[in-house]
């Protein structure tokens, strides 16, 4: 089974960055899209970004131009880069193939935006 660690969330203020990493246990990233979804409590997740294997991506548009996606094969990583944050961008940070998700979520990162 493909294992999914994320990491870089924090505690930041409104209008800081954070970049968020996600490695795989395989090489995965060159042949799927890969994703970045997030998760608040009470709401269902959702897809903030994507990138496919050929390197395009999309993204939510409450995100567009501040975050970008981008991933690293040789290093089986994903980055979203998140600048401008704002406190409703506050959520647990997933990363999983798109749009099949593999059943196994990682942990998550929690990103805090205060206000």
């Amino acid at each position: 089974q493909v294992q999914l660690v994320e990491s870089g969330g924090g505690l930041v203020q409104a209008g800081g960055s954070l970049k968020l990493s996600c490695t795989a246990s395989e090489s995965i990233f060159s042949r799927n899209m890969m994703g970045w979804y997030r998760q608040t409590p009470g709401k269902q997740r959702e897809l903030v970004a994507g990138i496919t294997s050929g390197g395009s991506t999309n993204y939510l548009d409450s995100v567009k131009g501040r975050f970008t996606i981008s991933r690293d094969n040789a290093k089986n990583t994903v980055y979203l880069q998140m600048n401008g944050l704002k406190p409703e961008d506050t959520a647990v940070y997933y990363c999983n193939r798109v749009p099949n998700v593999y059943n196994n979520w990682g942990q998550g990162t929690q990103v805090t935006v205060s206000s």
